[in-house]
């Protein structure tokens, strides 16, 4: 039997899960591009965007995806012959480091792998080789969504300031801007690109190119019209902002999203929910890998994404399998890899603002093969009731997000908190001998009191 009717609900690392706000926010008329709200609007998202990214310096906005945002950085501040150094932990740093040798640039890759973060003694010892400073910039990703490892931006930037050397830090946000700590101006970054797809929550199309003074000081004049980020980042007349026409209704889901950031407490209690939800991602993971057939990309949790899940399966079609089925049965979809060179990686994204929401994945994989069966989902959610917040705010256990739905862990029938329970429903009983009725544990998403 499919019970694939009804919303989807996609898990993968982006697009990730537009709230119905941003969506309703989209859902009107083409507005003005010459004078009125739109462009009133519009001079309010800058603001927003740094304070997202933790600057203070200056955001180019392009109608593009994200490799438009790799072109754009890179067209403004490398010429032909130009050398620099890309530190690939994954697909995309090696992705951007191609779009700079497309423009003629000479780049140096360091790889470290599918598995490990940059190791920044490598990147020392190669810095220290180039002695006349011919690397015009270092490259690496925050996040790569391949991976999902986290690196040590500031450690590299303590590198070059502690060698004296002169080269631009340019940093790929794109899957992590808005869900793991990011600090543009305290981290010392000189150019970041990111998109709007993931962690702002806004459907892909918009890129955004955030440069400090060093930065914009290192501006070359071989930069095409398009993608040349003077006239953006200091427009004189409306259109310049984004080369032409405004991408008109990107721009009004986004003015939703950011405002969705601030309502909820800024940046910082963003990510907070964030790490949250991950630790409840990585139980599921680390349950299922007990039987040996998943294990977590990243061993250390302290150098693992909180924006992105990844996984590897022991058999070479496990993700595709695994990824099939889910949108088959539940019409909940889960990524079944992007890794270059390693067919057997499986993603997850979680850039979802409930708790119950996050389930949905996990239920599929629960439902789905033998070897899954009882133990993630039901680990997922056990982590949220153990944690001693149910994301209500109507208990004294519970920590405030607004409107959020109560997660319950029922055993033995009796609730380990003081709300009242509203049972909306009962999902799968996992088989653990002696838990609850009929040997199953039940877990149950409910309504708060009141």
């Amino acid at each position: 039997m499919s019970l694939s009717h009804g919303r989807p609900y996609l898990a993968i690392p982006g697009p990730s899960v537009m709230p119905d706000r941003v969506l309703s926010a989209m859902h009107l008329p083409a507005p003005n591009i010459y004078e009125g709200a739109l462009v009133d609007m519009v001079a309010g998202l800058i603001p927003d965007l740094n304070a997202v990214a933790r600057s203070t310096g200056k955001v180019a906005t392009y109608i593009a995806n994200g490799h438009g945002a790799w072109e754009a950085a890179a067209s403004n501040v490398i010429r032909p012959g130009e050398k620099l150094l890309v530190l690939s932990t994954g697909r995309f740093a090696a992705g951007w480091g191609v779009v700079f040798d497309r423009l003629g640039a000479k780049t140096e890759v360091i790889d470290f792998g599918n598995r490990a973060p940059v190791d920044l003694s490598r990147v020392e010892d190669a810095l220290k080789a180039d002695k006349a400073h011919e690397y015009k910039a270092v490259i690496m990703v925050h996040v790569d969504t391949a991976t999902s490892v986290k690196n040590d931006v500031p450690g590299v930037r303590a590198l070059l300031d502690d060698l004296g050397h002169p080269a631009l830090l340019m940093v790929d946000c794109i899957a992590s801007l808005a869900v793991d700590r990011f600090e543009m101006q305290a981290w010392g970054v000189d150019v970041m690109v990111a998109a709007s797809q993931k962690g702002l929550m806004t459907p892909p199309g918009l890129s955004f190119v955030f440069v400090n003074e060093k930065a914009e000081a290192a501006h070359v004049d071989t930069a095409s019209w398009y993608w040349d980020w003077k006239p953006r980042l200091d427009p004189e007349v409306f259109y310049q902002n984004f080369g032409g026409t405004a991408p008109t209704h990107h721009l009004l889901g986004l003015r939703a999203a950011l405002d969705m950031i601030a309502e909820e407490g800024g940046i910082e209690a963003v990510w907070a929910r964030h790490a949250h939800l991950a630790r409840a991602a990585w139980a599921a993971f680390e349950a299922w890998g007990q039987g040996g057939e998943l294990e977590m990309n990243i061993a250390d949790p302290a150098l693992r994404s909180h924006a992105v899940t990844s996984g590897n399966f022991a058999a070479a079609e496990g993700g595709q399998r695994h990824a099939a089925s889910a949108l088959d049965r539940r019409k909940s979809r889960a990524d079944a890899g992007h890794r270059a060179g390693h067919g057997r990686a499986g993603r997850s994204g979680l850039a979802q603002f409930l708790p119950a929401w996050s389930y949905g994945p996990y239920q599929c994989a629960h439902a789905h093969g033998r070897a899954w069966r009882d133990r993630g989902w039901i680990c997922c959610a056990r982590y949220f009731a153990r944690a001693g917040r149910a994301f209500c705010g109507r208990c004294g256990d519970c920590r405030s997000l607004t409107r959020c739905f109560h997660v319950c862990s029922i055993l033995r029938g009796e609730s380990r908190n003081r709300c009242r329970v509203l049972t909306l429903i009962e999902l799968f009983p996992s088989r653990f001998q002696g838990a609850g009725q009929d040997g199953g544990e039940y877990i149950k998403i409910v309504w708060p009191a009141g």
